[in-house]
């Protein structure tokens, strides 16, 4: 089985308020290329995963005029892909949606929310003390998490659960101050999500359901200078890496940073407009639990600067740069 993660740059703006593509030579959301490239290069990656199943992180908006479902399953049939039924969980106003692609003959899929006392559903609050002045904060999902059940053809279930985490980034600063303050909440509010999720997950690994956690973190191990002021980052705390092995997630990716946070290992590529600095980091995840572990799982970032796309494959790594500022991260194992 396959199963990937792509988080793709302003995918909303390639389609209209009917859910057609809109194959055309207007500038696309993606600095300096046309709606008509991007989207060809998104069906090429598309094509090339040939994923059962497909996390999309930003995935086109759903609201009053526009339904996500109907956007991507056009697409899935545009581009002949097997994963071409969609499924989407608790929609949001940023025009930026968690939604999964499916292929039907492999596996069923349904949105199916959880609440607790513990971990309340991702749609609502989650209070927490976040800066330690006796006062609890309410926290809240600005992309609410999309939690997937999924049911094989032989029978089998397994869990997915979808994520994409505050940025850290201060946008909009207007000095340095402001920039480190903005900074600093950012993190805050990121890691009590990553503490929300956390506690989610200890609920799946009580029934002892394969669980996959995946999408964007907006974060990894030493990934700045914040990190160190709260001890840990959002991805430690979702892996667990605190726990017994058993109750841990497991992604080799992650595993390595937290070995060597210098690791040339990264799923993203930034660049500032004013320097034209090229930033790289690992932002995207795909995490096991262990009865996933034991199925032998193998990962791959198609990252377009690996010499086994780059030279093997031009082609699409030329599509991957031209699709996103994100690559996509897959698992193949086998049941």
């Amino acid at each position: 089985m396959r199963i990937a993660t792509y988080n793709i740059e302003w995918f909303n703006s390639l389609f209209d308020d009917d859910g057609r593509l809109m194959f055309d030579q207007h500038w696309s959301g993606r600095f300096n290329v046309r709606r008509d490239e991007q989207l060809a290069a998104i069906g090429y990656v598309f094509q090339w995963l040939d994923a059962d199943v497909i996390l999309i992180v930003e995935a086109p908006d759903h609201s009053k005029s526009r339904s996500t479902v109907d956007a991507l399953e056009r697409f899935a049939h545009h581009f002949g892909l097997r994963a071409r039924t969609a499924v989407i969980g608790f929609s949001n106003d940023t025009q930026q949606e968690i939604a999964v692609l499916y292929d039907p003959s492999v596996c069923s899929a349904i949105h199916q929310p959880r609440s607790t006392t513990a971990a309340p559903r991702f749609d609502n609050e989650f209070k927490i003390d976040l800066d330690i002045d006796a006062q609890m904060d309410c926290v809240t999902f600005s992309k609410p998490p999309l939690e997937v059940g999924l049911t094989l053809a032989g029978g089998r279930e397994l869990d997915l659960l979808g994520v994409h985490l505050k940025s850290k980034a201060p946008h909009g600063a207007r000095s340095p101050a402001e920039a480190m303050r903005m900074s600093i909440a950012n993190r805050r509010k990121q890691l009590a999500q990553a503490i929300w999720l956390r506690r989610r997950v200890d609920e799946y690994l009580v029934d002892e359901r394969p669980l996959i956690v995946l999408g964007d973190l907006n974060d990894g191990p030493g990934l700045d200078e914040y990190e160190h002021l709260f001890g840990r980052s959002s991805i430690e705390i979702i892996m667990g890496c605190e726990r017994p092995l058993t109750d841990q997630l497991y992604d080799p990716n992650a595993r390595q940073l937290l070995v060597d946070e210098t690791a040339q290992v990264f799923s993203a590529e930034f660049r500032n407009k004013e320097t034209h600095d090229v930033l790289r980091v690992l932002l995207d995840y795909i995490f096991v639990s262990q009865s996933i572990q034991n199925f032998g799982p193998a990962w791959t970032i198609l990252n377009p600067y690996d010499h086994r796309i780059s030279q093997d494959h031009p082609v699409l790594a030329a599509a991957l740069l031209r699709a996103s500022d994100h690559f996509p991260v897959m698992i193949d194992f086998q049941l």
